[in-house]
């Protein structure tokens, strides 16, 4: 019965019986008979079977089983059993009773039998009709097992479902499933009746009216009608109601005792009843008012074979079943695991391993399924589902709770001989009547079943345990001549890594690719299995889904791995998943999507780790020795891979290199093996999402390529002389290097990714640029050479490749820091190329005049695209920048000007172009503040610029004007000498504490050097102009204004000093800077001195 309702077993059932058992039970206190019972637990649900000692004795003769009961039975109870005949007065009832209901059923009364599935009752349900409609899908594990079933049955004791009816019964709060076989009739005005034969010279007793009130109120029939005879003659009929049953004459009872005496017989098997799969035996001997509970699995265990006791194989399958369906629910929740694990636990315990391998992988397998395997989530479990729920319980609390005692409720057992075997005693029946007498102790769910694994490794392991148990079960129930020898679980695989050449791993890869894709496109396949599995069979399919559920265990484990930045653990799992791939393709000969979909998973996840193999080379040796460390359970698991494959389809990209171009070409072979994948099984439209990421990785991967090969061809540039030519080695890696930024920004664009498009653009444009550098031209005595097509051409690809990044992002607002970059390589390359072509001119192809307008033209290009206003961590860069633009043009123009002669407007729009351009690269330095030789030059520059423009002249007034100018300029690179100042001081201070320590420093001398030169051009400028004004005002001396008389005075003042200071060669930089300080002090008007900021 309780395999036909398995879904009402270990839920919300409490009791399921035959109702005669139950009858008996709740008449104990009024009955002196004999009671004899098989108890088993399920969950919260007790299944109650007769137990007949007298049956099962004499069959233990003929079959040997029971025997250690009998000898028990006989040693502790009854020392003369023998076996009991009925009377004859008891073939003679049943013999009447079985004519009456013939009659009954066949005579020519209006009355007919009512059918076996009567009106649904008020507080009965009818089960009779299984709920068909909750069937799901679910792997062919969990199929029924016609295996077990030739083997199962514990001779007859109930547990065959020959009840006409299954009832659900409430009685109280106790919900039972109760299998009867009163017959009911019923017809016109009385739909529901029972029947009952009475004999007129025997009143009915307590006994008698309990039987009939229960069988009634179990079956929902209102009325009973009672039939009376003397010696077979039918005397009279009477109808009684139900509810009056109670109170007949002579059969007088309480049905409040009724219910007490069954909350108290369920709490007591419910608080000592407590181990699932455990055989109890309920017993109360004839006449004596004494109940006993002995644990017959316990008992069995003590004798040889444990597998004596008929119940274990019914109960163990009972329990698998329960499992079964409650993990085939559609809307179930994760709060029943902790019952489902509890209930497969139980079921293995009792199961032979060796009889019946197939419920042993299918249990194993479905423990497995019981955890959640998702990769970056360290929570699996909700955590509500285990630590307070009503609906699981542990099998570590049963034994804590197996004995319990309620303040004394329960008896002790005593020491007697009889009842040191006892679970627990009931020391009369009588306590049984006393309301709440027992409560039971032993929660029906004890919470915390399911273990919180909030350790991803932790869960996998345990995932894993159930996979090699369930797959030594099937290996062990596969047999075959010639079978491969077993393997020593002692002895562990190697796992070798590579250390080839980076040409002859490009080679393998290839040929190993072509390969694998092959086999992938391949419609017609074969299991190729070595064990001799026979496709189609249980071993088949269990195995398929043990070895896809370890490699999605190993997945995990190697993500997670992963997070922790352990590579060589990483590596090491992820070969494990594709190595339980590998042997499931060999069983497998059709291409199942959700597989391949893990598949494509494995190999980007191996593709990962290879790429971060390869930047974190420095910690190799770790790497190694994660790689090469195996557990037993792997090496086990790997074992029985063995068994069907050789596992080494995809050890081309799993083997552990050392070669840095060799690591990079196999992440991007795994990337393009799961694109290809995706490609020819058509997933791609299915899998999107997945398509995106491979293709992102793909992209990026090559790009990783592009920049290996750039980096090596610039390294091998910097290596070679000048004055060679490019080697074929450079220009191989050049193509190299562009091929994988080509490829990548193709994957890029498949996906619309436009801010990485962009990147490997500018990487594209830096190639160019490499490649620029590299054709450099040499002049005589290994010096830089004029500036050739060759490089104007790759500088000129470098502008278009960074303008393609710009029109793919499109606006800044895109993404700010590319634009910002691409924005910066472009101005770069632009001024580079402006610099090359001032500096190196190509004077034998062009004219002056052409390359001054290119030189501008690049110079203003680099300018427009340098973001001097955007406040950022590179504006400091771009101001910078744009002042080297602003002084580089001023030179230039500063120089045409001296050169040129003719051209008067010409002249005149270069000498406003210098002044301008000398201006704002003043400013844009006096911004910065720490660029004070910068701003130095640029001032000393403008005043060379003045001193030009005042030799061309001819009047006083414009030569004062000319030297007024030069001498505002002069004053205003206080700030640069303020600067100079403080920075000597700072170094003064730190090489004051660090005096003992030799300092190899070099470019504080260096600088020290460049601004010793400006100081001493700036004196002598500073002392060029002061005596031209000495002159210049000398010689106006009669016309002189009062200001002009102060000034003169002033300008031989600073001139007299600054030639006293000049002459002392014994002054340090330090004084010298203070006296310049000083001096131009001196110079500056007090209204503008008070304004000086001193920077």
């Amino acid at each position: 019965m309780a395999y036909d309702f398995i879904d009402s077993v270990g839920k919300e059932v409490d009791v399921v019986s035959d109702s005669e058992n139950i009858k008996k039970l709740l008449k104990i206190p009024y009955s002196k008979s004999h009671v004899s019972m098989a108890v088993h637990r399920i969950g919260r649900t007790l299944l109650l079977d007769e137990l007949d000692i007298q049956e099962l004795f004499m069959r233990s003769s003929q079959t040997g089983d029971w025997t250690w009961l009998k000898e028990f039975y006989q040693r502790l109870i009854d020392q003369k059993w023998q076996r009991k005949k009925k009377s004859k007065e008891h073939w003679y009832q049943k013999a009447i009773l079985s004519k009456f209901l013939y009659y009954s059923i066949n005579g020519d009364d209006t009355a007919e039998p009512v059918p076996s599935t009567p009106p649904e009752p008020r507080e009965a349900q009818n089960l009779s009709e299984s709920t068909e409609s909750e069937n799901v899908a679910w792997p062919a594990p969990f199929e029924t097992l016609p295996s077990v079933s030739e083997d199962g049955g514990a001779s007859n004791q109930g547990l065959k479902n020959d009840f006409v009816r299954n009832i659900l019964w409430t009685f109280e709060d106790i919900h039972m499933l109760v299998g009867s076989n009163m017959p009911i009739f019923g017809g016109g005005r009385y739909p529901a009746v029972s029947l009952r034969l009475r004999d007129n010279n025997k009143p009915i007793n307590v006994l008698t009216g309990i039987d009939y009130w229960l069988d009634n109120l179990i079956c929902n029939v209102p009325e009973l009608v009672m039939c009376f005879h003397v010696n077979g003659i039918v005397q009279k009929y009477e109808m009684i109601k139900t509810e009056d049953i109670p109170n007949l004459e002579n059969s007088n009872f309480s049905t409040k005792v009724i219910k007490d005496i069954a909350q108290n017989i369920l709490s007591f098997l419910k608080s000592n009843c407590t181990k699932e799969g455990h055989t109890y035996w309920l017993f109360k001997a004839s006449g004596s008012d004494i109940v006993k509970l002995y644990d017959l699995t316990t008992l069995c265990e003590e004798t040889e074979d444990k597998y004596q006791n008929p119940f274990t194989m019914p109960v163990a399958v009972l329990l698998y079943k329960v499992a079964c369906n409650m993990m085939m629910k559609k809307m179930q929740n994760s709060k029943h695991y902790g019952t489902i694990r509890t209930l497969l636990l139980n079921c293995l315990k009792l199961v032979d391993k060796g009889r019946h391998p197939q419920i042993i992988a299918s249990a194993n397998y479905m423990l497995s399924e019981l955890f959640q395997l998702e990769p970056k989530k360290e929570e699996g479990i909700d955590p509500a589902s285990n630590g307070n729920s009503d609906e699981s319980y542990s099998e570590d609390e049963e034994d804590e709770m197996g004995d319990s005692d309620d303040n004394g409720a329960y008896s002790a057992p005593s020491n007697s001989s009889e009842d040191s075997k006892a679970v627990a005693v009931i020391k009369s029946v009588r306590e049984l009547s006393v309301p709440e007498k027992y409560k039971s102790t032993h929660q029906i769910r004890p919470s915390c079943a399911f273990p919180v694994c909030s350790d991803t490794e932790e869960r996998c392991r345990l995932v894993l345990g159930y996979v090699l148990e369930g797959l030594k079960s099937i290996d062990g129930s596969i047999t075959k001549e010639g079978e491969l020898p077993a393997a020593d679980p002692n002895t562990p695989i190697p796992l070798k890594y590579q250390d080839d050449s980076a040409n002859v791993v490009s080679e393998c890869l290839e040929k190993q690719m072509q390969l694998f894709l092959h086999k992938m496109e391949c419609v017609d396949k074969q299991c190729s299995s070595r064990s001799g599995i026979v496709p189609g069979s249980w071993q088949f399919k269990m195995k398929l889904q043990l070895i896809i559920k370890a490699s999605k265990a190993y997945y995990v484990l190697s993500d997670a791995s992963m997070s922790l930045q352990k590579y060589g653990r990483a590596l090491r799992y992820v070969k494990l998943a594709l190595q339980c791939y590998d042997a499931y393709s060999c069983l497998c000969t059709g291409q199942v999507p959700d597989v391949t979909v893990l598949l494509c998973q494995y190999l980007t996840l191996c593709g990962d780790i290879q790429l971060m193999l390869a930047q974190n080379s420095s910690n190799r040796a770790a790497y190694f020795e994660e790689y090469n460390y195996q557990t037993k359970d792997d090496q086990e698991i790997l074992h029985s891979l063995h068994r069907e494959s050789s596992c080494d389809g995809f050890s081309f990209v799993t083997d552990l290199f050392t070669d840095l171009e060799c690591q990079l070409s196999v992440s991007c072979k795994c990337y393009e093996a799961a694109n290809e994948i995706l490609i020819i099984t058509q997933l791609q439209e299915q899998n999107p999402e997945q398509k995106t990421q491979v293709l992102k990785r793909l992209g990026n991967i090559r790009n990783e390529i592009g920049v290996f090969f750039m980096n090596q061809a610039a390294a091998l540039q910097s290596e070679r002389a000048a004055s060679k030519g490019v080697s074929i080695a450079e220009q191989d890696l050049w193509k190299k290097s562009f091929s994988s930024f080509e490829k990548g920004i193709a994957n890029f664009e498949y996906i619309q990714d436009t801010t990485n498009m962009a990147l490997l653009l500018c990487n594209m444009g830096r190639l160019m640029r490499i490649c620029a550098q590299a054709h450099c031209g040499s002049g005589n005595d290994d010096r830089r050479g004029e500036f050739s097509p060759e490089e104007a051409l790759y500088y000129n690809k470098a502008v278009d490749y960074y303008h393609r990044a710009l029109k793919s992002l499109d606006k800044r607002d895109t993404h700010q820091a590319v634009w910002d970059s691409v924005y910066w390589e472009l101005s770069t390359t632009y001024f580079t190329m402006a610099t090359l072509l001032q500096d190196y001119a190509p004077l034998s192809r062009k004219a002056q005049e052409q390359i001054e307008r290119q030189v501008t033209e690049a110079m203003m290009k680099s300018l427009k695209y340098c973001d001097v206003e955007t406040v950022s961590a590179r504006q400091p860069l771009c101001q910078y920048r744009a002042a080297t633009i602003h002084h580089r043009l001023a030179s230039m123009y500063h120089s045409c000007l001296r050169n040129q002669v003719g051209d008067e407007h010409l002249r005149k729009q270069h000498r406003v172009l210098a002044d301008l351009h000398y201006s704002k690269a003043a400013k844009l330095f006096q911004v910065l503040n720490d660029a004070p030789c910068e701003l130095l030059r640029v001032q000393l520059e403008r005043v060379a610029f003045a001193e030009f423009q005042m030799s061309s002249q001819n009047s006083t007034a414009g030569k004062v004007k000319s030297l007024c100018g030069a001498l505002e300029i002069m004053m205003n690179t206080q700030c640069a000498f303020l600067v100079l100042q403080k920075e000597l001081e700072c170094e003064s201070d730190q090489g004051a504490q660090d005096r003992n320590e030799p300092s190899g420093d070099s470019s504080s001398n260096l600088r020290n050097d460049e601004v010793l030169k400006l100081v001493n051009i700036f004196e002598s400028r500073l002392s060029f102009v002061l005596l031209q004004f000495v002159k210049l005002l000398s010689t106006k001396k009669k016309n002189n204004s009062t200001e002009e008389e102060s000034s003169l005075k002033t300008y031989k003042q600073v001139y007299s000093s600054l030639l006293r200071a000049s002459a002392n060669k014994i002054c340090t930089l330090s004084d010298r800077l203070s006296v310049l300080i000083n001096l131009l002090d001196q110079l500056t008007p007090k209204s503008q001195a008070n304004e000086t900021v001193m920077q």
